[in-house]
């Protein structure tokens, strides 16, 4: 073989090489900027159905689904981390996680971080046994609540400001909504509190067990917190973002999908 013919050949494996390589090196291009996203840490505890982990293990919920969509828009990756709630200010402040959302209430807590939203609205609410003859807000006095620790019903049972709510006997504060659940389940208190949707599924799981009290314990308005001085741009680009999704039907969408009427959404209406 003359030389000329061995060169030849070479030249037409490197430039078959690089060429393979281009094309390789092209495909995976969509992969390698997804991957370059910026990063949002989540936190928030088990709430169903704002914030749980499927049969799956995959994070789930309305707060999830809202989040991805959201953070999508903004070109971010939203990464969901499961943390103990009453520990919510420690994990920010060390920047474990850049926000907290999970049905997190900003009513009357508006100066305690830099707040996205409002977004939802909610009602807090009394569940009880069908037997145990509660059916107003009055028959609560000397009774016994469960609720979760560093909640909204908490805060207000103890803090006794409503004139509504009678003087009651114990709060017994749980980490967990299922450990609330199961108190109530057991007869170790006489009444719980918390979100309505929340309520609403736990007492699904045992029809004709429960009654849900007419009167709201609360109404509140739920918004994504950051610590407090920080993120300040970003809190402003998603509440943008979560009024934008609003308006195109997006956040109605997924209310709907999980059993939830799209007027729980919050509107520029619920401000005047």
């Amino acid at each position: 073989m003359g030389r000329k013919s061995m060169k030849k050949r070479l030249l037409s494996l490197v430039l078959c090489v690089g060429l393979v390589l281009g094309l390789a090196g092209c495909g995976s291009s969509p992969a390698a900027a997804e991957d370059t996203l910026p990063q949002i840490i989540i936190g928030s505890d088990d709430y169903k159905p704002y914030n749980y982990v499927d049969e799956d293990g995959n994070a789930a919920g309305i707060d999830v689904e809202l989040a991805k969509e959201a953070f999508g828009r903004m070109g971010y990756e939203p990464v969901f981390r499961n943390i103990v709630w009453e520990k919510k200010e420690e994990y920010l402040a060390d920047g474990q996680i850049d926000c907290l959302w999970g049905s997190f209430t900003m009513t009357e807590r508006e100066d305690e971080y830099t707040w996205a939203g409002p977004y939802l609205k909610s009602r807090q609410v009394v569940v009880v046994r069908q037997e145990s003859g509660i059916k107003t807000l009055q028959d609560l006095a000397g009774k016994r609540f469960a609720v979760q620790v560093s909640s909204k019903p908490e805060e207000i049972l103890l803090n006794h400001e409503d004139p509504r709510i009678p003087q009651v006997d114990e709060v017994y504060c749980f980490s967990t909504l299922d450990e609330v659940y199961a108190c109530l389940r057991k007869g170790y208190c006489d009444a719980i509190a918390g979100h309505e949707s929340a309520l609403r599924l736990f007492m699904d799981s045992m029809p004709d067990e429960f009654y849900m009290l007419d009167e709201s314990l609360y109404e509140s308005e739920l918004g994504v917190a950051f610590e407090k001085g920080t993120h300040e741009e970003l809190a402003e680009e998603l509440t943008r973002t979560l009024q934008e999704m609003q308006k195109d039907g997006t956040t109605g969408e997924i209310l709907e999908k999980y059993g939830m009427s799209a007027d729980r959404a919050w509107s520029d209406a619920d401000a005047e």
